[in-house]
């Protein structure tokens, strides 16, 4: 899937997102779907829903694994549901808020690619609770996210949001994301309500096209809370000065390209 935003609960305010932008490095972003995927300890669930769905990207992963499954997928983005279901239109895709959603029925799996990051910290654990209490018995919850909150990439957008001329219209907003909760919290808290919670990290090194690729790849992403709220001329100037500080940051590999390290943690639970 995408990284989603989630509606009133998100942790930084942005406009719609955009289908197109997230997509240029889908085959990048598809790869934690399927890692993802690869853990759910269903033969044949027969209803799965993809919560924040974004493009149909995470949904057609599922659709190839279980073909014969009722899948539907979710997303606060008007314009990220209208491209899954042109990309899928043989599946159902409905535009929803993570903060009151929930399954008409008990489901089977309930499976995400990147969204919980966009919803605050102290929302997140009731929303999954309230999720995997709405599955069937033996029923998998499963998500991952991106855990980057100490990354170079990420504190340097904190950096410069802190220094330019769009500091005071950045720090009224507090646009960057926090950390999310550790895997400790996250067991104590499922734990209860599940036959098992597996947890674990796994850090990809994504090459990019120089530092540009970077910027490129968190604007439709991480970086759409600080450029948002910005005119188009304080964009500009924030998104040069901010590649400026990756090139300070990350150095370029002999071919050109830049590694960009992307922590993820993922989780898996089943209701008991």
């Amino acid at each position: 899937m995408a990284t989603q935003a989630a509606g009133k609960g998100r942790a930084a305010n942005t406009k719609d997102w955009s289908a197109a932008q997230y997509l240029k490095f889908a085959e990048q972003r598809t790869r934690p779907s399927r890692d993802l995927l690869a853990q759910v300890p269903l033969a044949a669930p027969k209803t799965i829903i993809d919560i924040g769905c974004g493009p149909g990207n995470s949904t057609e992963v599922l659709a190839k694994q279980w073909p014969d499954a009722q899948i539907s997928g979710i997303d606060s983005s008007p314009n990220m549901i209208e491209t899954a279901r042109k990309a899928l239109p043989n599946l159902q895709f409905a535009v929803a808020d993570l903060m009151d959603y929930t399954p008409e029925e008990p489901v089977d799996l309930l499976f995400s690619n990147a969204v919980y990051q966009w919803i605050k910290f102290e929302d997140r654990i009731p929303i999954m609770k309230r999720l995997v209490e709405s599955l069937k018995p033996g029923g998998v919850f499963a998500f991952q996210v991106p855990d980057n909150h100490t990354e170079k990439s990420h504190e340097a957008m904190r950096t410069v949001a802190e220094n330019g001329p769009w500091s005071a219209t950045l720090s009224q907003l507090k646009p960057a994301l926090g950390p999310f909760q550790t895997p400790f919290e996250l067991y104590n808290e499922l734990k209860p309500l599940c036959s098992s919670v597996d947890i674990w990290h796994t850090n990809y090194q994504h090459p990019l096209e120089g530092h540009e690729g970077i910027v490129e790849w968190v604007k439709g992403t991480g970086l759409r809370p600080f450029i948002d709220p910005l005119s188009a001329e304080q964009r500009e100037g924030f998104l040069a000065a901010y590649l400026g500080k990756l090139k300070e940051l990350y150095p370029s590999c002999n071919d050109g390209s830049v590694l960009l390290r992307y922590p993820r943690l993922f989780l898996v639970a089943v209701r008991a």
